[in-house]
């Protein structure tokens, strides 16, 4: 006979989600402890660089002080030093690097350098002694301490993090499988109730066989019990097979889903690594099209303001200065000046090349040009010059205005011009 409980295993077989979230955090931990394990390692050598820093800075400030002078004061300094330093334990044995200067007071006088130690000179002199002693103390050390990671303290303050670590995930691992295990027992003694459940209805379908033998067949209510028995047995077989292939099911999804979580978190840091990428370019872009636009738009600007200023200098120029002839590229070199006092100093030598061209201060003709071409140059302002020839309507003609830099090119440009 059937009751309510027969339908207790189907109600506990349940997706295993908590076990899937477990196994999930058991990784995060062990990342986590892995992660911490390294800080805890870098920051440590690092203190402990900083620590052994101030102790051989204590010790070499020790070695410095000398109050005898019965011996060079370099020496005594040089042998302190490398008794403090070079023979110690942290640098013998733990691997520590460590460098000292040592410089006297007149800040020239190398006293250690970390070299070998010289002999002590053989005659005593308590003068030169003293003397020394006045033009080295107080001396002054620079101290620089390093701790590489493949020294034996290093080492050593890697095994014992590494012990800690592998200790702690021990005692983790084994709560974990007592979990797992607590869970893989509820799950069989679920599937043995069933099985047991479905013995007993058997062996009461057995007894009812038996009553049926002994007791005349014709009671319609004896059969129907019959028949309700043995469709409750065969849907207990087919729930026990359920849960059978259930329990295998899980297993395999449990598994099956680390690896995918894992997968769709590598894909999310590339999705969020190529948005920020795209974002990054399009930035960039358009701060790159803002600046051809400025750049456009300023350099127009320029173009029409350099276009109104050679129009206005040209008109001025050959309105003032009856004496003389520009050419175009003339003119434009003069605004090219930029500095107003330079066109000051170019127009005041225009000024007196138009009044009197032999009373100019410094006048001489240009060389290494073709013999056809007479040309000459006029300085002004130490670094100018203003290229000039004989005027075809008036009495000169200005060619050319540069500068030292702009030399050569101004010479290949006279180079070219039609006499």
């Amino acid at each position: 006979m059937s009751s309510p409980n027969d339908a207790t295993p189907r109600d506990r077989e349940e997706p295993d989600a908590p076990g899937v979230a477990a196994r999930l955090g058991s990784y995060r931990v062990i990342y986590l402890a892995v992660a911490v394990f390294a800080v805890l390692y870098v920051f440590t050598v690092k203190a402990a660089e900083q620590a052994l820093g101030r102790f051989f800075e204590q010790r070499v400030e020790e070695s410095l002080h000398v109050d005898r002078f019965d011996e060079a004061v370099s020496v005594q300094i040089q042998r302190r030093i490398e008794a403090d330093v070079k023979r110690s334990p942290w640098v013998r044995i733990g691997g520590v690097r460590v460098g000292v200067i040592a410089i006297g007071r007149d800040g020239r006088t190398l006293i250690y350098g970390g070299g070998p130690t010289p002999a002590p000179p053989d005659a005593f002199d308590l003068m030169n002694n003293l003397r020394e002693a006045e033009r080295l103390l107080p001396a002054t050390a620079q101290v620089s301490v390093a701790l590489p990671h493949n020294t034996v303290l290093s080492n050593a303050i890697l095994l014992v993090y590494a012990a800690a670590l592998i200790q702690g995930l021990f005692f983790y691992n084994r709560l974990s499988l007592r979990r797992e295990r607590e869970e893989l027992e509820l799950a069989l003694s679920d599937r043995d109730a069933a099985a047991e459940r479905a013995a007993h209805i058997e062996g009461e379908l057995e007894g009812v066989r038996r009553r049926l033998l002994a007791v005349e067949p014709a009671e319609r209510e004896q059969a129907d019990e019959i028949a309700t028995l043995r469709g409750e047995r065969q849907r207990l077989q087919s729930q026990l097979a359920a849960l059978v292939a259930r329990e295998e099911e899980l297993r395999g999804k449990a598994a099956r889903a680390v690896e995918l979580d894992q997968e769709r978190r590598s894909l999310e840091d590339l999705l969020d690594e190529a948005a920020h990428d795209l974002a990054q370019r399009d930035d960039a872009i358009r701060d790159l099209e803002q600046r051809l636009t400025k750049a456009a738009k300023r350099t127009r600007a320029e173009s029409s303001a350099r276009a109104r200023d050679v129009e206005a200098l040209s008109r001025r120029l050959r309105t003032l200065y009856k004496n003389l002839e520009f050419d175009d590229r003339a003119i434009d070199a003069i605004v090219a000046l930029g500095d107003e006092s330079l066109r000051l100093k170019c127009e005041e030598n225009l000024k007196r090349l138009d009044d009197d061209a032999e009373n100019v201060a410094v006048r001489r003709k240009v060389g290494g040009l073709p013999n056809h071409l007479a040309v000459f140059e006029l300085s002004f302002a130490g670094k100018g010059r203003i290229y000039y020839s004989k005027g075809q309507q008036r009495r000169f003609r200005v060619r050319l205005v540069g500068g030292k830099a702009s030399q050569t090119d101004d010479l290949d440009t006279l180079r070219k011009l039609d006499e």
